[in-house]
């Protein structure tokens, strides 16, 4: 079995490899992205190819997940700039594959005449590890592969068009995913991390993952409830405060920005905005 401490999903040519990270090189191995390492239990071989890390092209450590389901006003200072009451139970969206770019990939916002209110909030991203349903707490933590940071983009505008505010998180290419999977073996339940965003530099969103009102174990429990969880989905369990939308004025992405998630024990997703 493959060390799963920390993955990664590289593109090769025209494709893309899943990658263990050794040191400062980036090993091969024989499988499509880590979903796929993943869904084979870690039954995967080396193709004795290695990579420098600083020269990899990275590309969204799971590619084409099953599902990428996302967790709304789930931290609690996020709850109170919205000026939301405390949710009794979790809410949620989906995501589509297409979503999803690499942790250093352009993020190309939409065309200046379809709107101009992209946001910003970085995620602790859980990626499950095995199928799982009606999870006990322990079946829940126990089928979490492991963890890393999303930027789930928020068109803002499309978002409150009407009461149903998918059309504003399934803009295609709005969400960086990576840089590594960091496995759960070192990051447990996936609370106390630091958690921030920046844009050019100026932090404005700084929290820590111990502030989520449903934290790892709850949602998978409840996700579970719903449907089955299988290798490779992806959970983004919310954002904390200091997104664009709720400051005076509001603020957005735009050309040339750049744009930094990040957090403790993970890593990065560094991403130019850039116009089509």
């Amino acid at each position: 079995m493959v060390d799963m401490s920390r993955l990664c999903t590289v593109r090769i040519g025209t494709s893309t490899r899943a990658g263990r990270i050794d040191g400062d090189d980036i090993v091969i191995l024989d499988a499509a992205d880590v979903g796929d390492v993943l869904r084979a239990g870690g039954e995967v071989a080396e193709t004795g190819e290695a990579i420098p890390r600083e020269t990899a092209r990275l590309a969204p450590v799971v590619t084409a997940p099953d599902k990428v389901v996302c967790v709304g006003v789930n931290y609690l200072d996020h709850i109170e700039e919205m000026g939301r009451d405390r949710p009794s139970a979790p809410t949620y969206f989906a995501k589509f594959a297409n979503s999803l770019i690499g942790a250093t990939d352009d993020l190309v916002l939409p065309p200046i005449e379809v709107s101009t209110h992209i946001d910003w909030e970085v995620e602790l991203a859980i990626v499950i590890g095995s199928p799982v349903r009606h999870a006990s707490p322990r079946e829940a933590l126990a089928a979490v592969a492991g963890y890393t940071v999303m930027n789930d983009g928020s068109v803002r505008d499309f978002q409150r068009r009407t009461t149903q505010f998918l059309a504003g998180k399934m803009f295609e290419g709005l969400s960086p995913l990576g840089p590594v999977l960091v496995d759960a073996d070192e990051l447990g339940d996936g609370s106390g991390l630091e958690i921030r965003s920046e844009v050019d530099g100026v932090v404005k969103q700084q929290s820590s993952t111990s502030e989520l009102c449903f934290n790892v174990v709850e949602i998978v429990q409840d996700l579970s409830a719903i449907t089955t969880l299988m290798p490779g989905d992806v959970i983004a369990t919310g954002t904390p405060g200091g997104v664009g939308a709720a400051r005076t004025p509001p603020e957005w992405l735009t050309d040339g920005a750049v744009l930094r998630c990040s957090i403790e024990g993970i890593g990065a997703t560094e991403n130019r905005c850039v116009l089509p």
